[in-house]
């Protein structure tokens, strides 16, 4: 078995890393934790994304086999996303960064207004 290292530029887990890093992967993995979902069904419940994005999400996702796509032979077509096990394995890592997100989200924007205000001179940049 290959040894794999992420801070190698040239590792190929570093796609993986993107993908699951993701805030739409985030939020699709976490709504299709629980049940199979139809589309539309998950672009309501991810306020905010674009169906392009939607579809960019999903798509990748079912590439690296995380999510199924199941399309039913019907007029019109339907087609429902579920989680495979594989996909399966990310729900409690992501639900946990969900979960900080939440739980620390006053203190991360108080940071922000702190750093925001100090006043930044020419010639001494932050890097």
């Amino acid at each position: 078995m290959a040894e794999w290292n992420v801070y190698n530029k040239n590792c190929p887990t570093r796609l993986v890393l993107d993908r699951i890093a993701d805030k739409w992967t985030v939020l699709t993995v976490g709504a299709l934790a629980e049940e199979t979902k139809r589309f539309g069904q998950l672009r309501r419940e991810l306020d905010g994304i674009s169906q392009k994005m939607l579809i960019q999400t999903l798509r990748g996702l079912e590439r690296d086999g995380l999510v199924n796509r199941k399309v039913y032979p019907t007029v019109p077509p339907k087609v429902e996303y579920s989680l495979t096990p594989l996909g399966q394995t990310l729900i409690d890592l992501l639900d946990g960064i969900k979960n900080w997100s939440e739980g620390n989200i006053e203190h991360v924007l108080e940071a922000q207004q702190v750093y925001d205000s100090q006043p930044i001179f020419s010639g001494n940049k932050r890097d």
